[in-house]
């Protein structure tokens, strides 16, 4: 074990109650635990170790941060209630806010103090952010922004929003002429509207709606009509958080299968595809790692997700389909089959990957 996860490894004995490992299925609805483990990781340097000290890190290099994450993984640590606040939002500030906005705004997202919604996807336009139609005309100091979102994450719990809006109609280019502003959530004219969901175990969504809402021109996140570009940067930092969770929640969902001795051939057969979509995910994973760590931006991440987000499904349905009627009457096993579902929806849905492989791995002409 390297030195790197020794001190990580500690700070777990030290962070998490000493039954963790037994009772990990248990843990994973304590609020509380979730709460304070994320509080603990950032004040050691252990939420985003690739980071300086003092925003959550250690200034760990990419391999040994990666290391760390999969690791967390692998143990299955408590999850962060507002993982696109850590995830997304966070990089974005850290790239893109001007002081002001850092000082106020990034320590609170990192500890989860305050919780942030993503405003991008839109009713038709899904995710396809060159598409979207909400408007923010600049009056002097404030922009006023009319139009809505849906899909988005915990708005409601959420106190601020990255908002997507369209502040140049004319542009040559449909995503040239997006902006991103810092939306507060509880401003005049926002209303939000929880959409009814599957199980409680899977994050809220809703729908926001904006009439004449008046945000502050010193809001804009990044430079005016630059909007594509922050979100296209601050994407990135979610995108080895997926293809991990991905490789460890496959490999999980199938362990009970492994211990049992009377599987069919046809379930031993599904079984040991799965366990090779497993290893492709996890390789594939580190290819695009060592290829970004080599100055290129690998086009296989776009298969990753795709690959990724599907083993998935077919993991817990496995799972499920193996453990007979016992799975029905299994609430955590029909939760992970439930929390699965959304895996080929969130961070681009398979359609979209299917579109920007064939146009940017295989070279196929795009569909006007």
């Amino acid at each position: 074990m390297s030195d790197v996860l020794a001190a990580y490894d500690r700070f777990l004995g030290e962070a998490l109650p000493e039954d963790y490992a037994a009772r990990v299925d248990h843990y994973r609805h304590d609020d509380h635990l979730r709460t304070e483990f994320q509080v603990a990781s950032f004040e050691a340097g252990w939420l985003v170790p690739d980071w300086e000290p003092g925003l959550g890190g250690q200034g760990l290099s990419s391999g040994d941060a990666l290391a760390v994450r999969v690791e967390g993984a692998r143990r299955r640590v408590p999850k962060i209630h507002n993982v696109q606040g850590v995830g997304v939002v966070a990089p974005g500030l850290r790239r893109f806010g001007t002081p002001a906005q850092q000082d106020r705004l990034l320590r609170p997202v990192l500890r989860g103090d305050e919780w942030w919604a993503l405003g991008m996807s839109e009713p038709g336009s899904g995710s396809d952010l060159a598409s979207l139609r909400t408007q923010a005309r600049r009056e002097g100091d404030v922009f006023v922004v009319n139009g809505s979102k849906i899909w988005t994450t915990q708005a409601r719990e959420s106190r601020w929003a990255t908002l997507y809006v369209r502040t140049d109609p004319d542009a040559a280019r449909p995503h040239a002429g997006i902006s991103c502003l810092i939306l507060d959530l509880r401003s005049p004219g926002v209303d939000v509207r929880p959409i009814p969901r599957a199980a409680q175990s899977v994050d809220a969504f809703c729908e926001v709606f904006l009439d004449d809402v008046r945000i502050p021109a010193d809001n804009l996140l990044g430079p005016l009509n630059g909007g594509w570009r922050v979100a296209s940067e601050s994407l990135e930092h979610e995108r080895d958080m997926i293809w991990v969770n991905n490789w460890v929640e496959i490999a999980q969902a199938v362990e009970p299968a492994l211990r049992r001795p009377d599987l069919g051939d046809d379930a031993l057969t599904e079984l040991g595809r799965i366990l090779a979509d497993a290893e492709a995910v996890r390789f594939t994973g580190l290819r695009t790692v060592f290829g970004r760590l080599s100055g290129r931006d690998p086009d296989e991440f776009f298969i990753l997700k795709l690959l990724g987000s599907e083993a998935a499904q077919r993991a817990t349905r496995f799972a499920m389909e193996s453990t007979g009627v016992d799975g029905l009457l299994d609430a955590q096993l029909m939760e992970d089959r439930v929390e699965s579902l959304g895996a080929t929806i969130y961070g681009g849905t398979s359609e979209v990957q299917r579109n920007i492989i064939g146009e940017r791995v295989l070279g196929l002409p795009r569909d006007r």
